[in-house]
């Protein structure tokens, strides 16, 4: 009788891992840039020489993973990422990871971690998913800082005249909690505060997170916290973050967050875990310092883009390139069976229920049912200019004829593809995609942008949804069309735009499955994030503070008699 595969947790806690120094020495970072949080993990301390030039300079291969549109249940990106770069140690080639901080709130949640998965993880799997070195924490400090600021403004008589009516910062806590999406503050006495409607979101979702991992230096991060529009003036014009003094002390907050942390995998190769910016209103990538740091010290660096190629790779192609300055050599495009059965139509897959025993059964016609969701990605990411490499993520519930119409389909749009199998073998189960990755960033490339900075925002969000995700068209409502015209009247024009929709289909329907035609993406309204420095369009409804389920994973979660955790996932 065949053994149960143990749980992620189980495997993380029977590894044995080498002590941070070790991995950094391993990596070419000297001892004197680290700053120890325990035995196995580390700040990576920057320094002038932390820039675009000097990661450019060693003429390392720079990867980026993305995946179809995914279930609920996502398609392994992280596991893929993790897998990816201990294959490439398995064919003598120097790798390095780049990825986001896990938030809290899915792992006390239903989601759970996001350490990667099986025999392809970080660890120490607990550190990661709890706290790790208090980046979290101290985004939500200088995000709430800023709010405290605001409203001792209005206390002492307000200045600046801010309209109270116009504020749109709110405060922030890195829980799933929905009784705190909308709140009254300053109830009680008049030395208690101003009275005014406000509400909570995730610390993910804080603009101060995007600023985070989008930052290049310690002092492009003090100017972007100063940009910060908080609200307007009753004339109409904004109040920022240095209007209102507090630029100063929110760098200060985020002295110790600007530094990459640093881990490792299961199989001792180096990840530098920074910054988590939420997948759906914002980028959904990693920070650039780290992608930095990890070119200046290993031959392929390996970075994860949120959900599918048309939300976290659009946004890593046409807004983190277009401020780091870095050229991608190469896509990595996750597809599962699963996914592609789910595109077809016939499946229902919900999170936190068991999968329909039907999808479970051999179908390659399902599968082909739903490709034109893969051939759709396909295209998204040759429209930036790079090459996708297709990875089929290998579950033990596939079957081989499933995996041979996935192949055939890849194969017959020009792509490369590989099976790989990392979550049940690490890296030896990924060697055949590592070498497919390498060969893909032989080839001569120039990297495209979807839209002009010159062009209008209306134009910017016009192009995203024709020419990546498929619309005919864009329906701007009155306020969105008002909303633009203002931004472009006070000099915010040439920003880059990020789509806020579902990550549950290429449109912004999640009802939508495969690749779908013959839509028009409405924009009800458009919000701005100077000190990020992009605008954003809201298409359909946005939870920026998720709730717990029924069951979440925070009942399950705690400590053996050994004082071990348990629970997590």
């Amino acid at each position: 009788m065949a053994q149960p595969f143990p749980s992620d947790l189980e495997i993380a806690q029977q590894a044995t891992l080498k002590p941070i120094n070790e991995i950094a020495q391993q990596a070419g970072i000297n001892e004197d840039r680290l700053e120890n949080y325990g035995k196995y993990v580390a700040k990576v301390l920057l320094d002038e020489t932390t820039n675009a030039h000097t990661a450019q300079a060693r003429n390392s291969k720079y990867i980026v993973v993305t995946a179809v549109t995914p279930t609920p249940l996502g398609e392994g990106k992280t596991a893929t990422s993790v897998s990816l770069a201990q294959g490439m140690g398995q064919i003598g080639k120097s790798a390095m990871l780049t990825l986001r901080q896990p938030s809290m709130g899915p792992t006390f949640g239903i989601k759970g971690g996001a350490a990667g998965g099986g025999y392809s993880q970080i660890v120490p799997m607990e550190k990661l998913n709890l706290h790790l070195t208090g980046d979290f924490h101290a985004v939500t400090a200088a995000h709430n800082m800023l709010a405290a600021m605001i409203d001792n403004h209005l206390h002492h008589g307000n200045e600046l005249g801010i309209d109270s009516r116009s504020i749109s910062w709110r405060r922030v806590l890195d829980i799933n909690d929905r009784s705190l999406r909308n709140v009254v503050i300053g109830l009680g006495e008049r030395m208690d505060g101003v009275p005014r409607e406000t509400g909570f979101d995730i610390t993910s979702a804080s603009e101060i997170m995007v600023i985070l991992s989008l930052a290049k230096s310690q002092q492009d991060l003090q100017e972007r916290l100063g940009r910060i529009v908080i609200g307007y003036t009753h004339e109409g014009e904004p109040v920022t973050a240095k209007d209102l003094k507090a630029d100063g002390a929110l760098a200060v907050i985020l002295s110790d967050a600007i530094h990459p942390n640093l881990m490792q995998t299961l199989e001792h190769t180096p990840a530098l875990i920074h910054a988590g910016p939420f997948g759906n209103i914002a980028t959904g990538n990693s920070s650039i310092l780290a992608d930095y740091v990890g070119l200046e010290h290993a031959d392929y660096v390996i970075t994860e883009a949120g959900f599918g190629a048309d939300m976290g790779a659009e946004r890593f192609f046409n807004v983190k390139c277009r401020v780091s300055g870095l050229k991608p050599d190469a896509a990595v495009l996750v597809v599962t069976v699963r996914s592609l059965k789910s595109h077809s139509g016939r499946y229902t897959i919900t999170p936190g229920k068991p999968l329909p025993p039907e999808l479970l059964e051999e179908n390659p016609h399902d599968v082909e049912a739903g490709a034109a969701n893969l051939k759709k990605h396909l295209d998204i990411v040759r429209s930036f200019g790079v090459q996708p490499v297709v990875a089929i993520n290998a579950f033990p519930s596939d079957y081989p004829s499933e995996h041979e119409v996935i192949a055939r389909i890849a194969e017959e749009s020009g792509a490369r593809v590989a099976i790989h199998r990392g979550v049940a073998e690490g890296g030896r189960g990924t060697v055949e995609l590592a070498e497919a990755v390498v060969q893909a960033c032989e080839e001569s490339h120039e990297i495209t942008f979807t839209y002009n900075d010159d062009d209008s925002l209306a134009e910017k969000i016009q192009k995203v949804a024709v020419n990546v995700y498929g619309a005919d068209d864009i329906e701007l409502s009155a306020s969105a069309r008002k909303q633009l015209r203002r931004f472009e009247e006070l000099g915010y024009g040439k920003l880059p735009v990020v789509i806020a929709k579902t990550h549950l289909s290429i449109s912004s329907d999640p009802k939508l499955k495969g690749a779908p035609t013959g839509w028009t993406m409405p924009v009800r309204e458009v919000r701005l994030a100077a000190g990020a420095g992009y605008v954003y369009a809201i298409c359909g409804t946005m939870r920026t503070m998720p709730g717990l389920a029924k069951s979440p994973a925070a009942e399950r979660i705690g400590f053996d008699a050994e004082g071990k955790i348990t629970g997590l996932f």
